[in-house]
């Protein structure tokens, strides 16, 4: 064969193979199976347990219960191979019932981590209860989770909140409280961030993942003097005041602190980078603009997670890659608009999202209406500047590679609505509105396949597919958020404290769940604590609050499903969507593939769940 034949020989194997095996894998959490159990009333219980992205394409399971400590006994008939949830319809609801879950490779059992207990006579209702020890004034906000203990099971870490105040408002706040539970209720720590970092949501982004892969997550943010950490310890000068007379903090020391995730000990601060410097360089005096954070996890390296911690968005923008190395965090890189990326100044969002944008096994940052590369170079600046609301995605799966679907505030252009490449940043196409304020993209009709798409603002009316057709000239009333719920691929709405189903065939809403005694977060945002997929199948938990913050509820489905899908935190973009979920205003969850009517079988994810210490990188 000739040298040019077998080039082009390899080159045709090459573009045969799927993307992942061309690029390392990324290190993600080891997790259980994290079954999960719900009395349905009567002899009836719902179990569902997790499919892990490493999992062989032939694997089955059984289900073992154990009824009041007696031995184990199968549930299951035959080996359940088509989903990972199953109605058992003859248990002893008086007597405790332990479930577990044994894999079937290659027709041989094998013992898997986790289990269930299903207490005495519970009530047939399907949320988990975590008892709260919030402080007096405080309510539970914001939350996210991670591995903190090791052990395979997440532990939920709680932004609470007493009074804030947003970056234009002058006046005192309360002090930022971080708190830690496992999902049994066991309280783990307390972080107080101090008087010197300001109550409100674009001050505090709290960061929890395992950034050094050692099996356990960290938790990172910006810190004060008079920080006090999960032991107790004073980061700073604890008497330190740097508050002005309108409760601003526009001068003193700034610090980056990473936190262990089991007994929030500060393992390690340094100088907040980027710093606040002179305040009027970021657009005002006031303190407005120079204060507005975002916050995110992105493996740029393809391999590690690296913090990726920003400041500003309506003019300057400075965002700082580190790394997290030898209980230590490294500077990777700095981007700033004011060295030679002036085209990107003021692009950007209250939010951002993480993804591989360019197929090349790395993360970029799609901050708003600019994109980083994972160098830390500006990969493109579309010009369309600020808005609301983000949502990165495959949403039209017959286009190659990822979209991104984004509004837009008070626009100097005809697109208050954009939909682009995600790589290059060219317009895919736009609707023309003077002002935007909420915008959505979720595959809620099964008749157009890809994501739909709509929005509130000036002018703004209907429902759009991929092509930017109106395909209803209703929309759903709601705007916010959405969640995978029922036992269909197509996406549910979540707004408030319900879920609603999109009636496609008359453009109408259908409860399928109201959170009763449950409230929701930051204002007319309505978001609940945390919106994921963090027990059971595939599909995503709802947690909201209850009204009197002694509580938490975390909700999750009972409706059976024939899809069989691993969990979506074994999908790196969804995964780090979760980390970034509780930054600025949040945005719902989305994957790197596309889920939705017509989807082919997911990609395999390019991952290691080994718990490998990290010395260099």
């Amino acid at each position: 064969m000739s040298k040019i034949r077998r080039i082009l020989s390899l080159t045709f194997i090459m573009s045969s193979l799927p993307l992942f095996t061309l690029f390392a894998q990324r290190q993600l959490e080891a997790l259980n199976r994290g079954i999960v159990a719900v009395n349905l009333g009567k002899t009836n219980v719902y179990i569902s347990w997790r499919l892990f992205g490493t999992d062989p394409d032939n694997i089955a399971f059984n289900i073992y219960c154990s009824t009041d400590g007696n031995a184990p006994l199968r549930v299951n008939l035959t080996p359940i191979t088509n989903s990972t949830d199953y109605i058992d319809t003859n248990v002893t609801i008086s007597k405790p019932n332990t479930y577990t879950i044994k894999a079937i490779i290659n027709e041989k059992e094998i013992d898997t981590t986790g289990s269930y207990k299903l207490n005495a006579n519970p009530p047939p209702v399907n949320y988990l209860s975590i008892k709260l020890q919030s402080p007096q004034g405080y309510s539970p906000n914001d939350g996210s989770v991670g591995d903190l203990d090791g052990d395979g099971e997440y532990e939920l870490v709680i932004h609470q909140v007493g009074i804030g105040r947003d970056n234009s408002q002058s006046g005192l706040t309360t002090e930022p409280i971080i708190e830690a539970y496992k999902l049994d209720g066991t309280f783990l720590w307390r972080i107080k961030l101090g008087k010197n970092i300001r109550e409100g949501a674009h001050y505090t982004q709290f960061i929890v993942y395992d950034l050094d892969g050692d099996g356990k997550a960290e938790i990172a943010c910006k810190t004060a003097d008079g920080t006090i950490d999960g032991k107790g310890k004073v980061i700073g000068n604890l008497n330190a005041d740097w508050r002005n007379k309108d409760g601003k903090i526009l001068s003193g020391p700034e610090y980056l602190t990473v936190f262990d995730g089991l007994t929030g000990a500060a393992i390690f601060t340094t100088n907040y980078i980027p710093p606040r410097g002179n305040v009027a360089d970021w657009g005002d005096a006031y303190g407005n603009r120079v204060d507005r954070f975002l916050a995110a996890v992105a493996y740029l390296d393809g391999i590690h997670p690296s913090l990726i911690m920003c400041r500003g968005y309506y003019t300057r923008t400075v965002i700082a890659a580190f790394d997290f190395v030898d209980k230590k965090l490294k500077s990777r890189w700095v981007f700033d608009t004011d060295s030679k990326y002036s085209s990107y100044c003021g692009q950007g969002n209250h939010n951002l999202s993480i993804g591989d944008v360019d197929g090349d096994g790395k993360d970029e940052i799609v901050y708003g209406a600019c994109t980083i590369d994972d160098n830390g170079n500006g990969l493109y600046s579309t010009g369309l500047g600020h808005g609301d609301a983000l949502h990165l995605s495959d949403i039209d799966p017959d286009r190659p590679g990822l979209e991104v679907f984004s509004i837009h505030e008070r626009p100097t252009h005809p697109y208050g609505v954009s939909f682009y490449d995600a790589a290059t940043g060219k317009i895919i196409w736009g609707k023309k509105s003077s002002d935007v304020g909420r915008g959505l993209a979720a595959d809620i009709d099964p008749r157009y396949k890809g994501y739909e798409m709509w929005a509130y603002g000036e002018g703004l009316t209907g429902l759009w597919n991929v092509k930017g057709e109106t395909i209803s000239p209703q929309r759903p009333r709601s705007c916010n958020f959405a969640v995978w719920w029922d036992g269909d691929l197509l996406r549910e709405l979540l707004d408030r404290t319900y879920i609603s189903k999109w009636n496609w065939q008359n453009s109408t809403e259908t409860r399928l769940l109201t959170a009763d005694g449950c409230a929701s977060n930051n204002g007319t945002k309505s978001n609940p604590v945390l919106c994921a997929d963090i027990l059971g199948d595939w599909r995503e938990e709802v947690i909201w609050r209850t009204i009197d913050n002694k509580e938490l509820r975390i909700y999750t489905t009972t409706i059976p499903s024939q899809h069989r899908i691993y969990t979506l935190m074994h999908d790196p973009q969804y995964r780090l969507s979760v980390a970034t979920q509780n930054v600025g205003y949040n945005q719902p969850t989305q994957p790197g593939f596309y889920l939705g009517e017509g989807m082919k079988t997911p990609p395999r994810p390019n991952i290691t769940t080994n718990r490998i210490n990290i010395t260099s990188k």
